[in-house]
């Protein structure tokens, strides 16, 4: 499949570069390997992240105020290796320590269990959340074995809010990790993309769409034909409020992100069809995000999270953060 790229094996590197160019004033790289973090400094807990490239604008475009502090960013669709990652938990440190925000992959999970180990060894303090709010991936009973995907948007907002406000290492864990119990999400595909240099990851009839399929091209749990967009969104939304098990009378973040090469029309439909049935089921949106978040290199697709509030949740979403691709301006 074309993509304008110079070698396949120097994407990476020359995406950095890039993005350093026209985010100079705003990050800095971590010196020898792919990691950037915030240029300006805070006595504050750290949040860092980390995860395959192609994903763009998670994770590096998640890192500024109120947000990430940093991100090791690894080969399309492949994690960073631990000496990446721990080289930025530690110039992403601050002196009150480094929260990790890991999507459930094998290769992240174990990357960054052997990183956290070096930075402390390093004399970093760090604990870690594992992100794993995708439905589609493993049964309700079993959510440990569950992907992360977009809903990391919130865990991020939420785990940088409590930074911002002084709360420490261990309690930044601890909310954080509410966050993503509160959280629920599952995502379509329409077409397959490809790693630079690769043919397709996959095959789809031109008539078909991939239900519940991974970031990286991993199988959904069934193939159908197409249907029209409040029909999928139905049938996306009955998984997520089944696995919470009711939502009505509560008040939720909703999150309708595409993969890539979805465009801005089709989403705002997602999102009415959307809006319509929660208002149907009395649960509140207390905000409504709408954008290509979690990415997929070209696939053309889309992911709808959930995260459901209490007042502590909510008090912090509402604090205000930028970063290049995100702004909240709090309430």
């Amino acid at each position: 499949m074309k993509k304008i790229i110079n070698d396949p094996l120097s994407v990476v590197d020359e995406s950095v570069e890039g993005l350093l160019y026209a985010y100079g004033d705003f990050y800095e790289k971590v010196p020898e390997v792919n990691g950037i973090i915030l240029k300006e400094k805070k006595k504050k807990v750290s949040i860092i992240s980390g995860g395959g490239s192609g994903h763009e604008p998670m994770l590096s475009g998640l890192v500024g105020e109120g947000m990430l502090t940093g991100a090791a960013m690894g080969s399309v669709f492949a994690s960073p290796d631990p000496n990446t990652i721990s080289k930025t938990i530690i110039s992403a440190d601050q002196g009150e320590g480094v929260l990790c925000l890991v999507w459930n992959y094998a290769g992240d999970t174990m990357n960054f269990m052997v990183a956290q180990d070096l930075a402390m060894a390093a004399g970093t303090a760090v604990e870690q959340v594992i992100i794993n709010d995708d439905v589609a991936s493993a049964p309700r009973n079993d959510k440990d074995g569950r992907r992360g995907v977009a809903g990391m948007l919130f865990v991020a907002k939420i785990a940088g809010a409590a930074a911002d406000l002084g709360y420490s290492l261990q309690e930044v864990k601890e909310i954080a990790q509410r966050a993503n119990d509160n959280l629920r999400s599952i995502g379509v595909a329409l077409t397959p993309c490809s790693i630079p240099g690769n043919p397709p990851n996959f095959n789809i009839g031109d008539n078909e769409f991939e239900y519940g399929m991974g970031i990286h091209g991993e199988a959904g749990v069934k193939r159908e034909k197409m249907k029209t967009a409040d029909n999928i969104v139905e049938e996306m939304l009955a998984d997520i409020i089944n696995d919470f098990g009711s939502l009505e009378n509560k008040e939720v973040l909703v999150l309708v992100n595409g993969m890539a090469a979805t465009t801005s029309l089709e989403l705002n439909i997602m999102n009415r069809k959307l809006n319509h049935i929660l208002k149907e089921k009395n649960v509140q949106v207390y905000d409504n995000v709408i954008g290509s978040f979690c990415t997929s290199l070209e696939m053309a697709g889309a992911s709808i999270s959930i995260m459901m509030l209490d007042e502590e949740l909510k008090k912090l979403y509402n604090q205000p953060a930028y970063t290049p691709c995100y702004y909240h301006r709090g309430k």
